[in-house]
């Protein structure tokens, strides 16, 4: 149960625990690792994520998305495969709105 203080205070932690139906602290580490590499993967894609605890719904729905993609071992090929689309869609979408990239000059 070692927790550490990020994992305690990054509010995306709470809204990951709470979509995947979770209860326990025993995966925080695991969970916090997921939302940090969704962090990057998104903005690999030249999407801005604030800095702010209250970043976008959007942004919030597609790091959601892709914990539910990576955590666990999916049960079906068919779970995994609307996962990966939906999230891919999500991601897709936030890159090419210029509100929410690096290089619309907006942010």
């Amino acid at each position: 149960m070692g927790a550490t203080t990020e994992q305690i205070t990054d509010p995306m932690l709470s809204k990951v625990k709470l979509a995947l139906r979770i209860v326990t602290n025993a995966f925080d580490e695991e969970l916090t690792e997921l939302i940090n590499a969704a962090r990057i993967d998104i903005g690999i894609a030249g999407v801005v994520i604030p800095e702010a605890s209250d970043a976008l719904p959007i942004i919030e729905r597609a790091i959601i998305t892709y914990c539910k993609l990576n955590f666990g071992e999916l049960d079906r090929i068919e779970m995994y495969d609307r996962l990966k689309a939906a999230y891919d869609e999500q991601k897709a979408q936030l890159s090419m709105s210029t509100g929410y990239t690096q290089w619309s000059g907006t942010m």
